[in-house]
């Protein structure tokens, strides 16, 4: 009874638009009172708790170094550069936007960050070069999901300390579907071009492809600096991305001299905005769990399955309809933390490996970014476009399709997302 009161009150609070976060908190706080084991201290001390990982403290080192990109130029001077070598190609101009994305997220690691900064930059450039303007805004909200895949990742973060698996396995594993998600994207970009004839630029000289190049060149080493030290066991994920800071504000003023004392305000005020929303709804999610613990739902749902006969393929076909589901009114750490306390002991006892669920799980979050209602990509390139939400939703149904074909490859297929993760750490 208590676990239906839960469920009813947490979607009636979200339909009269109360922030994800809080209706979390409050649909568990009521239950757990309605249970009368827990009292608020136990709440406030579960939800304050939670937050200690320190794992979960590059979260917002990664999203301030990813802000700092944007405005000390790095972003800029990558994406010239990829121009100059690729622009005047046929579908020249997408490729550039999604190898931008792709760049960018091995940077950020946040989907709607990359959106931002890439399609500041790209939509105009896009539609000025003869880009059907749907498509470009749907090209650039397809491309920013790949923030949550190419490593470093937000959501493999919450994920690592939630199943209390190592941070820089899963960021490894994320590596090769993300490049191979970022191919498919540029496959279908070309061919959609040249079917609906999009123009090239012009084409750059060698002397400015040299030019662009070494301009790009502090910038577009970040990546390699955070996962290199990362993979090289030099350092942990969270001193990587703190490092990246220091990395991106040296390149940005002393190299690119794009970064002024005065964006320091709007710099800390995004990054601040971003990290207390993953933190409030960890901590809130965390309430949410306790109660779910509590009542043994994670042991019910285990004897459901094993009552219907569910294998491993079963599983993988209801769990990822669920987050299809749930992917269109939720945002994705939220269905991370509400659904991974409760399938843990179902993938124990099925053999599934943590590592490549991790990778199948962020790939449904990332669909979940561009699938309305709520998808935050649509937002942001809506906000961006000046456009209603409506026409970013028509511009990104064609690489839906893309999406969902690179899900279907990454379930199949365990060995794209564990090859890595064996070969450099057993």
């Amino acid at each position: 009874m208590e676990t239906a009161i839960l469920f009813i009150v947490f979607i009636g609070f979200f339909l009269i638009n109360v922030p994800v976060a809080v209706s979390l908190a409050l649909a568990a706080i009521l239950a757990l009172s309605l249970d009368g084991n827990f009292g608020m201290y136990m709440i406030v001390q579960r939800m304050f708790s939670s937050l200690l990982s320190p794992s979960l403290m590059s979260i917002p080192a990664f999203v301030a170094a990813g802000v700092l990109m944007t405005y000390g130029g790095v972003s800029k001077y990558l994406i010239n550069a990829l121009r100059a070598w690729f622009g005047h190609l046929a579908g020249g101009l997408a490729v550039v936007t999604i190898l931008s994305c792709a760049i960018f997220a091995a940077i950020s690691g946040s989907s709607p960050a990359t959106a931002a900064a890439i399609g500041a930059i790209m939509l105009p450039a896009l539609i000025e070069g003869g880009y059907d303007k749907k498509f470009s805004m749907g090209l650039i909200a397809a491309g920013g999901t790949l923030g949550i895949l190419i490593p470093p990742s937000v959501p493999m973060v919450v994920y690592g300390v939630t199943a209390e698996e190592s941070v820089g396995k899963l960021f490894m594993a994320g590596l090769l579907p993300g490049l191979l998600l970022t191919a498919m994207l540029i496959v279908f970009a070309i061919v959609y071009a040249k079917v609906k004839g999009y123009g090239k630029c012009q084409k750059a000289t060698w002397e400015e492809r040299w030019r662009a190049t070494f301009k790009a060149l502090p910038g577009a080493f970040l990546p390699v600096f955070i996962l290199g030290t990362i993979y090289l066991g030099i350092v942990t994920p969270t001193e990587a991305a703190v490092l990246s800071i220091f990395y991106t504000v040296f390149v940005s003023v002393f190299i690119y001299h794009e970064l002024k004392f005065k964006d320091t305000r709007a710099i800390f005020r995004e990054s601040i905005n971003i990290s207390s929303m993953i933190f409030l709804i960890i901590a809130a999610a965390q309430v949410f769990a306790l109660f779910l613990t509590a009542n043994q739902v994670p042991n019910a749902i285990l004897k459901l399955m094993a009552e219907y006969n569910l294998g491993r393929w079963g599983f993988f076909l209801a769990t990822n309809v669920m987050f299809l589901i749930m992917g269109t009114f939720l945002e994705g750490i939220a269905i991370i933390l509400i659904t991974l306390p409760l399938l843990l002991p179902v993938m124990a006892a099925l053999h599934i490996d943590l590592i490549h669920f991790a990778v199948v799980m962020t790939v449904n979050i990332e669909i979940a970014m561009i699938t309305p209602p709520v998808g935050l990509n649509l937002f942001v390139v809506s906000a961006m476009s000046r456009e209603r939400v409506e026409q970013v939703v028509k511009g990104v149904l064609p690489f839906l399709t893309i999406l969902l074909l690179a899900l279907f490859i990454t379930v199949i297929w365990p060995e794209l997302s564990l090859y890595i993760p064996r070969v450099l750490m057993g």
